[in-house]
């Protein structure tokens, strides 16, 4: 069932009061993650996977927060963390992926803030948790773009 746009920015404030006080990346990241896509109508379970392990180009490795083959990597951090760090880690993590997984997005988040890199039209997307709602058009984007993968696929 297809969710209208009202429905969507409904759920998206319900998401933003219900997550307003979270912080601890290693505790609540999966958490606010699946509650994140179901914002959109898309169940988490269906395709991406939670720290993807990765050889980096420098030999270490690291885990990918979340991950979505050619559509999405998410890197969380705890409130109040940099986020110009988190994605420069994020651009780690995507240039030691295999070309074919490399994805269109990249999502870094320290639950207060969501920044929404599109790589394939070189836009950006920043905004307050708190205003969620009014940016469901540009956030939609990536997990409705990998749902839309998922059923075109199957």
């Amino acid at each position: 069932m297809r969710l209208s746009w009202n429905e969507i920015r409904d759920r998206a404030a319900a998401f933003a009061g219900e997550w307003r006080d979270a912080a601890y990346e290693k505790g609540e990241t999966q958490s606010f993650c699946n509650d994140f896509f179901e914002v959109f109508g898309v169940r988490r379970r269906s395709v991406p996977r939670y720290e993807e392990h990765v050889a980096k180009l420098d030999n270490r490795f690291g885990f990918i927060d979340l991950f979505w083959p050619g559509v999405l990597l998410v890197e969380q951090k705890s409130a109040g963390r940099d986020l110009e760090a988190a994605y420069g880690q994020a651009g780690e993590y995507f240039d030691a992926l295999p070309e074919h997984e490399r994805p269109r997005y990249i999502l870094v988040s320290d639950f207060r803030t969501f920044e929404l890199h599109d790589l394939s039209e070189r836009a950006i997307v920043s905004f307050p948790l708190a205003e969620l709602p009014a940016h469901v058009e540009e956030t939609a984007a990536a997990p409705t773009c990998a749902a839309s993968r998922r059923s075109s696929a199957g």
